[in-house]
């Protein structure tokens, strides 16, 4: 097996990898945005229940990570989505929404949510590494890299704290993960 193999070409076609890389950027400023929110909307229900400490732990968490891609918004000239408005009042509801069905419900919205950052993050962290002239980016993959293991955490921290014995969950989390794919899909481009 050869381990050194230079690193692709790029073909015609391809996406522009200062384009790619500002598309990485928007996206997951609008993903930490919405997940602020969902956090806000989360304990504006249950910020009194025994799940508000918790809950407020993985919000810093989310508002560490928002903070981050502001300043590479603004540190790297990237228009952030034309769709925070939505998001801000889509993430809220989320929140809120499965708060009201209870802590279960709340926690379930989160492992549904950061199993697709995950999964999100590690296709990001692929194509940064993938050799393709123009995608390296330390510092973009440093910052996802990290992310990307604070998200498992509060993914598997829902888990722990009853998420898959939450009513319904199979439908909901099927349902989040369906609606945070779109987000993510529409985000990057819009």
């Amino acid at each position: 097996m050869n381990t050194n193999t230079p690193p692709r070409r790029r073909l015609p076609g391809d996406p522009d990898p200062a384009r790619a890389r500002a598309g990485m950027v928007r996206v997951d400023h609008a993903g930490e945005y919405g997940a602020a929110r969902i956090y806000a909307g989360q304990l504006a229900v249950l910020g009194k229940s025994a799940s508000a400490p918790l809950l407020r732990e993985m919000a810093a968490a989310e508002h560490k990570h928002l903070d981050t891609f502001k300043t590479m918004i603004g540190n790297r000239h990237v228009r952030p989505t034309a769709l925070l408005p939505f998001w801000h009042l889509a993430g809220f509801a989320l929140g809120a929404g499965t708060a009201l069905l209870g802590e279960k419900a709340a926690m379930a919205c989160t492992a549904a949510i950061e199993d697709v950052i995950d999964q999100h993050y590690g296709a990001q962290e692929a194509e940064l590494a993938s050799g393709t002239p123009g995608m390296d980016d330390p510092e973009l993959g440093s910052i996802v890299t990290t992310f990307r293991a604070e998200e498992v955490i509060h993914r598997d921290t829902a888990i722990a704290h009853g998420a898959e014995q939450a009513p319904g969950y199979r439908l909901l989390s099927g349902a989040i993960k369906a609606g945070c794919r779109f987000a993510i899909a529409i985000s990057e481009k819009v």
